[in-house]
């Protein structure tokens, strides 16, 4: 699969487990906002020739100062479009902002700021293999239950059953995509999905994974944070990014 690649970043989220402040993307990580990192991984890639930040409604122009504020390289293009309410609807408008001639998609959450280029590059790799549909991912280390689920966040959960634990895999980003077959999925699936691939499998696309990285996390919650900073310090001691 030729043509080029370009990267959606859909960060119009607020990010409220993180608590109270500013939208999760522009939290500060070693100093440089969230979403700073995760434009510069995707940039990071040599296949990538655009990203599109998906910002908030509101937030448009104190996003493109954010960008245009922190080095990023100038070898290559950054959009920032306005999103919608939901991440579907923002992941449709950025894809709706892509050249015409765009082959091949990716995307990517801005809460994944410290995604190794390896992973960026695997999945464009596999996608120009012939895969329509790509998605990182990780082994689980713990076991996961299926249960019913309880009226109540405090209330006990019946276990309704055990998977098998080395048939699941936890997905990352970034996903990749034909940009026909994610623009088909946009088109023809409703109702509440949790990722891209999802989508894709709805209208039945084959997807497949390859290896994601441990250090392509989500950061959500406050400890993901510590974690993140963590990976950071010792990527900026080593000299390794």
């Amino acid at each position: 699969m030729r043509g080029p690649v370009a990267a959606v970043i859909p960060a119009a989220g607020r990010g409220v487990r993180l608590g109270p402040g500013a939208p999760k993307a522009l939290r500060a990580l070693g100093g440089v906002p969230i979403l700073v990192h995760a434009v510069r991984a995707m940039l990071r890639a040599r296949a990538v020739a655009l990203v599109v930040v998906v910002a908030p409604a509101d937030g448009v122009a104190e996003v493109r100062a954010l960008l245009d504020g922190n080095g990023l390289p100038e070898s290559k293009e950054i959009k920032v479009v306005a999103g919608g309410d939901t991440r579907q609807e923002s992941v449709r408008l950025g894809l709706a902002a892509l050249p015409d001639d765009t082959a091949i998609v990716l995307v990517h959450d801005a809460a994944r700021p410290l995604v190794p280029v390896e992973t960026v590059e695997a999945v464009v790799a596999a996608v120009r293999d012939g895969a329509p549909a790509v998605v990182p991912a990780v082994p689980l280390a713990d076991t996961v239950k299926e249960v019913d689920p309880a009226p109540r966040p405090d209330a006990p959960e019946p276990v309704v059953g055990t998977p098998e634990r080395g048939r699941l895999r936890a997905v990352q980003t970034p996903q990749g995509f034909r940009r026909d077959v994610l623009a088909e999925a946009h088109e023809k699936v409703t109702g509440a999905v949790t990722d891209c691939a999802g989508m894709a499998e709805r209208i039945g696309v084959p997807v497949v994974v390859v290896p994601g990285h441990e250090e392509a996390f989500k950061v959500t919650r406050p400890l993901d944070l510590v974690l993140a900073e963590a990976v950071l310090a010792r990527r900026r001691a080593a000299d390794v990014f």
